[in-house]
This record gives structure tokens, C-alpha cells and sequence, in this order.
């Protein structure tokens, strides 16, 4: 008896792996912006984290997203012990980030380009593994507030600067690197934590620096197993803002309890939790009463880092897109070289890129903190960034994704990851009205930030168009009826004129002219609207990744 032969087609036309693509070396833009803004000194160390986060951190995405965290919160004799345990490949991306400096370079080595240049090996890393960025972030972005308790800050400053990963559940002195959580959410408030329940009682006799005992929870508490903890309770004097670390002085376990871990829409390799005090000892970090103004230097920060991660998100979308595009062929020819497909491609690349603009600029305002116009762009940027890089991104990705099609939307890419974890960025550390009002504030409230913004834009940098958008702009900003109501299209408006102008400074006029066309000029609502008369070819060069 004859049987036909097991195969039943010659599988043909399917893009090759981008598997080991060095991530720094196939992203020009990037490469010209960090030299743009004084980072070009860590193309070296850029270039080597690249090739790990395009290639064994890749992979190592992968497993921590399909080997959650797990929660044991008694051990087998019934001893409480609130641990929650990582898969392996989770630890591999902490380990590589840490000891490439992600949460400590641009303190333990400030020097023009610093921020920018962390900003950068976030930007690598995050495409890899998003949801390890979140306990980096924090670390990184614990170190101004406690710089503001410098008794606190002796002690654990060494351990937080140190480019040593230890997961081992030990306290603080036993290790020779720590991570730090941070944790203000509660039930009952939200984004309103003026709200928060959560009482501290003075050990002693109290104040800035001394010891409390925390009773309260917390609703939001990313990576649990961070070994301390910057949150909020309140005093006698308000609310206020203390270090509470996993152990006690004498070694013991704190009286900190995880409660459950959230099932989250994505974020999938990051344990995110519910926690409890009952009576956890804690040290007050800044002014009593005065928590907000001193966890603001935390959250400053982290803002920053939504700005990071959602620019890395996008640019790994592009990056996908391109690459399945230059091979897959319909109807005889690359997807890549087809009308339709290119604009949208072009597109999608004009939003990367400017997104990334807008980001390593805000690192450059950082790393000039000491100047009082870049102190006053930081301040505000950073809720402009916030809100628009966010808001931005699901759609972006979205789009990239549909570039697949039905391979776009399986789990073996990592699209359907990346479109997950999209949303995240734009709802943590305030959500997008949050971000929105703040910029008013900052802008009518604060000396200085509104003469700031208006001296970076200038006279739209010789261009008549964005000029024009900065001249009603300031006409819609000086408009006080009613501007709360506006404060969204108000906070667009300046996020896309603040991107223009970078693009126009940076001098290459293929992606400054298409993006001020498309974007100030209202054509289209959705990627792939762009309109005729664009160096199309120049954007796609641009940004399309290379293999060599």
C-alpha cells in the first residue's frame, strides 16, 4: 500500500528570525540622538547591552512572561513568609540591568549625558522585558528623596548605587545590593492619596529620620520583594513620607504582608500586589506632614521612565513591523515596497522617532537641573511626556501589529506582549487627567515654567507652520474659560510643537517636514494618512532595522 507523503506543502514566503539583532546597532535614530545630547560617550556600553537585549534578555522576555511570579505566603511548616518566587530568566534581566548601571548610572557617574545615557540602556532594556523595568525604576528613582533624609541616605545609598543583584530574601546589611518598591496607592483613594488611611505611630519621639509603626494597607504595590519600601501614612501633622524596609534592625521579618498578587492586563513578569501593615517599622524620609513635596521627587522620576518605556515600546513594534515587512510578499512584491504599506510604515516610524526626541530631551533637562530654565522644562515636561509618549503608544502599536497581520496577534511574536503593555505606562503614576492638570499648574502656578516653555519653542525654529501652532497656542494658554475642560487638547498641543521643534533643531528635513505636515497640519486621524510630496523612502531608510 502506497501512503502520500507526510508533507503537504513547501512552506515558502515567511520572514527570516530577527532573533540576535543588536537593538542599539539597528536603531539610527537612536544612535543620533544620544550623540545629540552629549551621551555619545556610552555608545560602547550601549552597544553592548544592544546585542544582549536583541538577544539572551530577548529570549529571557519571553520565559518571565510565561512563568509568572507566584505568591507563598506560608512556608510548608505554616510559618507566615510572604515571598514571592521569580522564574529564573526574570532574575537574568534584573541581574544584566543592574550591573550595566540602569538604576545607578547617572549618580554614581554624573557627568554630561548621564541621564540621557540611562535613559538609553533603559530604552534597550525595556524592549526586551518591560516588566522588569518597574522594580529598576524605582530603584533608580528612590535616590533624590532619600537624598532629602541624609541620615537614611548613608546607609542606603552604598547598598542602592551598588551594581550588585541579590534576590535573597536577607535584610539590607547582609547583601551587597538592594532594590527599593514604593507603594502609596490605597483603596478608598486612588490618585487622591491625601486620602490614604494608613497611620504611622512614633516609635519615639519622632520626626524626620526616627522610627514609626505603620498600620495601614496599600492597594497598588509593585515588586514586593523589593527590601524597602518609600510610602505614605499619616502623622499627627499630615501626611507624610517613610522608608519601610522587608526586615527589621534585629534581622526579623518587618510586619509587612502581600495579600494578594494582581491579575494584571499585562505587566505579566512583574509581581504587582496588595500589601498590609500591621505595626511595620518604617523611618520618616523629609518633613513631618510634608510627604507629598518629598515622594514627589520619587514620582518625578518614574514619570520620566512611562516616557522611557512607552518610547522602547513603540520602537520595538516599529522594529517588528519593518523587519516582517522588507520579507513578506503579497502579490509578488515586499510588503515593504507596496504604496499603502510604506505610508503606514512612514508613519509609524514618524511617531517613534519623535517620541524618542521628546524623551532623551527630557533626559537632557535632568542632567541640567542646575540650570533654572531646564530645571522649569523638566518640571513640565515631564507631565507633557507623560501624558502624550502614553497615549500614544496602544494605538501605535496596534497598528504595527495589524503590519503582521493574524501573526501580529499570536503569542509567539512579541507584539501581542508589547500591546499589552502599553496601557500601563499611561495609567501608572497618574493617569492621563492627572498628568494634564498638572501641566496647568505648573504653567499658572509656578514662576518661571510658562517664559521656559516659550523660550524652548521660540519662533517655531523658522518654520512658518509651527509658528503659526505656537502663536494660538499661546493665545489658548492665556484663555481661562474654561481650561480645565481644554487641558487635553492644550497638553497635545504643546507635546506636538515641543516634537516638532526637536525634530526641525535635529536638521534632517525628510522627518521634520513629515511630521509637521502630518501632524500640524491635520491630515488623517489614523497612521497611514500621510500626505503626497514626503521623502517616504528617507523615513523608511531611516528606521528600518538591519541584520549586519
Amino acid at each position: 500500500m502506497n501512503l502520500p507523503p507526510a508533507e503537504t506543502h513547501e512552506v515558502t514566503n515567511q520572514v527570516p528570525p530577527l532573533d540576535g539583532a543588536n537593538l542599539y546597532r539597528i536603531d539610527l535614530p537612536l544612535r543620533q540622538w544620544l550623540r545629540r545630547f552629549d551621551a555619545g560617550w556610552a555608545d560602547a556600553r550601549l552597544d553592548a547591552y544592544g546585542a544582549l537585549a536583541g538577544g539572551p534578555l530577548m529570549a529571557a522576555g519571553f520565559l518571565a512572561n510565561e512563568n509568572r511570579p507566584v505568591l507563598r505566603t506560608h512556608d510548608r511548616y505554616g510559618h507566615r513568609i510572604d515571598v514571592v518566587d521569580f522564574h529564573p530568566a526574570y532574575h537574568e534581566l534584573m541581574r544584566t540591568a543592574i550591573e550595566y548601571g540602569i538604576p545607578s548610572l547617572p549618580w554614581t557617574a554624573p557627568q554630561p549625558g548621564a541621564q540621557v545615557a540611562r535613559a538609553a540602556l533603559m530604552y534597550l532594556h525595556n524592549q526586551a522585558e518591560a516588566g522588569s523595568s518597574c522594580p529598576l525604576t524605582m530603584t533608580y528613582a528612590s535616590v533624590p528623596a532619600l537624598r532629602l533624609q541624609p541620615d537614611l541616605a548613608e546607609r542606603w545609598l552604598p547598598k542602592i548605587l551598588a551594581t550588585a543583584y541579590d534576590p535573597r530574601n536577607l535584610p539590607m546589611e547582609q547583601k551587597a545590593g538592594v532594590t527599593i518598591g514604593m507603594a502609596m496607592t490605597e483603596k478608598q483613594g486612588g490618585t487622591d492619596v491625601r486620602a490614604n488611611s494608613t497611620r504611622a505611630f512614633p516609635v519615639g519621639a519622632g520626626g524626620p529620620g526616627q522610627p514609626y509603626e505603620l498600620v495601614g494597607h496599600k492597594w497598588f504595590c509593585s515588586a514586593p520583594m523589593c527590601d524597602a519600601f518609600l510610602t505614605l501614612a499619616q502623622t499627627d501633622k499630615g501626611l507624610s513620607c517613610f522608608l519601610l524596609p522587608r526586615h527589621r534592625p534585629d534581622g526579623t521579618r518587618n510586619q509587612f504582608y502581600i495579600q494578594r498578587l494582581k491579575n494584571k492586563l499585562g505587566n505579566w513578569a512583574n509581581a504587582s500586589s496588595e500589601v498590609e501593615y500591621r505595626g511595620a517599622l518604617a523611618w520618616m524620609v523629609g518633613e513631618d506632614g510634608r510627604g507629598v513635596p518629598t515622594i514627589i521627587e520619587m514620582v518625578a522620576s518614574t514619570r520620566f521612565d512611562c516616557m522611557i518605556g512607552s518610547s522602547s515600546l513603540m520602537r520595538q513594534a516599529l522594529t517588528q513591523a519593518l523587519h516582517h515587512c522588507t520579507y513578506r510578499h503579497v502579490g509578488g512584491r515586499a510588503l515593504i515596497e507596496q504604496p499603502l504599506m510604506r505610508n503606514v510604515l512612514a508613519d509609524l516610524a514618524l511617531e517613534s522617532e519623535a517620541a524618542l526626541a521628546l524623551t532623551l530631551r527630557m533626559g537632557r533637562a535632568q542632567d541640567n537641573r542646575h540650570d533654572e530654565r531646564e530645571d522649569k522644562f523638566a518640571r513640565l515636561v515631564t507631565a507633557i511626556g507623560k501624558y502624550w509618549i502614553c497615549k500614544r503608544a496602544p494605538e501605535m502599536i496596534a497598528e504595527a501589529s495589524e503590519c503582521l497581520g493574524g501573526s501580529g496577534y499570536v503569542e509567539e511574536t512579541i507584539l501581542p506582549r508589547l500591546y499589552r503593555e502599553a496601557p500601563v505606562n499611561s495609567i501608572w503614576e497618574g493617569s492621563g487627567n492627572v498628568q494634564c492638570l498638572d501641566v496647568l499648574r505648573a504653567l499658572s502656578k509656578e514662576a518661571g515654567v510658562l517664559d521656559a516653555l516659550f523660550d524652548v519653542l521660540g519662533d517655531g525654529h523658522g518654520d512658518a507652520r509651527l509658528k503659526l501652532h505656537i502663536e494660538r497656542l499661546r493665545t489658548a494658554l492665556r484663555d481661562p474659560d474654561d481650561i480645565q475642560y481644554r487641558a487635553r487638547q492644550l497638553t497635545e498641543d504643546v507635546a506636538v510643537a515641543l516634537q516638532a521643534g526637536l525634530l526641525l533643531e535635529a536638521g534632517n528635513s525628510a522627518v521634520s517636514d513629515a511630521f509637521i505636515t502630518s501632524r500640524l497640519e491635520g491630515h488623517g486621524r489614523v497612521y497611514g494618512t500621510l500626505p503626497k510630496g514626503l521623502d517616504i523612502q528617507a523615513l523608511l531608510s531611516r528606521s528600518a532595522p538591519s541584520l549586519g
